[in-house]
């Protein structure tokens, strides 16, 4: 069957990317409260992007760059960060709101690349990894919206996202795998290549690193959407789940006029669509029961917001979560670092950096 008869026969059925099921949270995924009963490191707005830096834990708030523990940050970027990331406490290197990166410390400190994709600003810098002193690999979500605009992209149902690969000495530019819809994390897959979170196709894929060569898919049909990706000294990854899949979200994608309506005529914070937090608001909307009446909002009630963090093992298995309830604070996991036997976490929708073990 050609791809054009089978997208058609799916709509017809509700199958494949037509369906509106989403798989359930059991198993490796069964819910529990361990984020909701993690220490709070600090509390500070919107933290994302942990990276670990000549000893200590830095992270970003807005156009901050953090140490943690301390009041003053390290660095006070341009523009709103966006992605971050270190190479063997020599190179730091941000990706800004604004499309631009800047090269924070290192031999090209201060070095902003603005227009290096075919001759076009990048847009969307959602996760960075250096590979050496000189090579960085870029993923930008979408060539239409920036950072903040994630839920347009996903209501849009674009997949305009990229993946490169940039030489910070000469600026030159390589694509490596385009049409990705909004990919948000990026490891080292050792010989696999590449590790990339999909997040609109709920799934990782692995590209070899080389151009023109198409993408595999190693995990898919998550519950939720993925974002970054850490790897943990256990020999696996730490996966960071920002926002959960649900029914009523997958109707609302199938249907056109009604969505571009909603767009259109309603403010962002009543759209039917995932969200990093609940505004717990009565003008928010019910998602099945997400509100409860009298005010009781239940852990198992259908929600716009979770808290997930994840650990697959080297051969990306789901092994353990750990969660925030639909009735929890801790929602819209960005960001996971494990180091020195301590796991560390951004819930940017609860507005803490959490700290746990493993």
């Amino acid at each position: 069957m050609t791809p054009f008869w089978r997208r058609l026969a799916d709509r017809l059925l509700g199958r494949g990317d037509s369906a509106v099921t989403v798989p359930a949270m059991d198993g490796a995924l069964q819910p529990n409260t361990l984020l909701d009963e993690a220490r709070v490191l600090e509390t500070v707005p919107e933290p994302d992007n942990l990276v670990a830096w000549q000893g200590e834990l830095l992270y970003t708030s807005g156009a901050d760059i953090r140490r943690a523990g301390q009041d003053e940050p390290l660095y006070r970027l341009p523009a709103p960060a966006a992605s971050l990331a270190a190479w063997h406490d020599e190179i730091l290197l941000a990706g800004l709101e604004d499309g631009s990166l800047l090269v924070c410390a290192g031999p090209h400190e201060g070095r902003h690349h603005v227009r290096w994709q075919a001759g076009r600003p990048m847009v969307c810098p959602t996760a960075l990894w250096l590979q050496d002193a000189r090579t960085v690999l870029v993923a930008e979500g979408s060539s239409r919206n920036g950072p903040a605009d994630w839920q347009l992209d996903l209501m849009q149902k674009n997949a305009l996202g990229s993946v490169w690969r940039l030489d910070l000495d000469t600026g030159q530019a390589t694509l490596l795998a385009d049409r990705l819809a909004w990919p948000a994390g990026l490891a080292d897959a050792g010989d696999a290549g590449v590790l990339v979170s999909e997040s609109w196709r709920h799934r990782l894929i692995g590209l070899s690193g080389q151009p023109g060569t198409s993408a595999s898919e190693v995990l898919g049909d998550l519950p939720a959407y993925p974002g970054r990706i850490s790897p943990s000294p256990q020999g696996g990854f730490w996966l960071a789940l920002y926002a959960p899949r649900s029914q009523l979200v997958e109707l609302v994608l199938r249907e056109t006029r009604y969505r571009n309506d909603m767009l259109r005529e309603l403010e962002r914070d009543h759209w039917i669509c995932p969200a990093l937090s609940g505004k717990r608001s009565f003008r928010e909307p019910l998602q099945r029961g997400g509100l409860k009446q009298m005010g009781i909002l239940k852990p198992w009630a259908p929600s716009r917001s979770y808290g997930l963090a994840l650990y697959l093992d080297a051969g990306l298995n789901p092994m353990h979560g750990k969660h925030s309830r639909a009735d929890g604070q801790r929602h819209g996991i960005t960001s996971l670092l494990e180091q020195h036997g301590v796991l560390y976490a951004t819930s940017r929708g609860g507005h803490m950096i959490l700290a746990m073990e493993p």
